[in-house]
């Protein structure tokens, strides 16, 4: 499995391949196409992601060491930016997730080109992602 800072240099790599912001909105769109879903009966009010401008419901399990996330949003943009997120922290164990940074984001220029509510909803959903990892960093 690749560390998460290889896997935010892949990011960085792909985002790089375009020339305009409209070509990266429709890659996100297009990740947000593989994000792992969230099972329907997890799709609550305890795994929304609160400060959130849409709904995007998040949640984490603990396998072998590892957390595994699954998160799906009813807006095609959050989707997207939840999909790049769990590529970076899934499958990563929680101490990798509690210490990464996340100036990948700032590369590939996404907090500039986000609206104020969702950029206060990529650092709601960083922060959940990160809880998680110190929620189960004890086990």
């Amino acid at each position: 499995m690749s560390d998460i800072k290889e896997i935010q240099e892949e990011i960085v790599d792909e985002f790089s391949m375009f020339d305009d912001w409209m070509q990266r909105y429709e890659y996100m769109i297009e990740l947000g196409k593989s994000l792992p879903i969230i099972d329907e009966k997890y799709k609550t009010k305890d795994n929304i992601i609160k400060g959130c401008q849409s709904q995007v419901w998040v949640r984490a399990d603990f396998e072998e060491g590892k957390v595994i996330f699954t998160a799906d949003s009813d807006a095609i943009i959050t989707k997207g930016i939840i999909a790049i997120l769990i590529r970076v922290f899934s499958n990563q164990t929680p101490e990798a997730i509690m210490n990464a940074d996340t100036d990948f984001l700032d590369e590939i220029g996404l907090k500039d080109h986000l609206s104020p509510t969702r950029a206060n909803g990529l650092v709601s959903m960083i922060k959940q992602l990160k809880m998680y990892a110190i929620a189960y960093s004890n086990h």
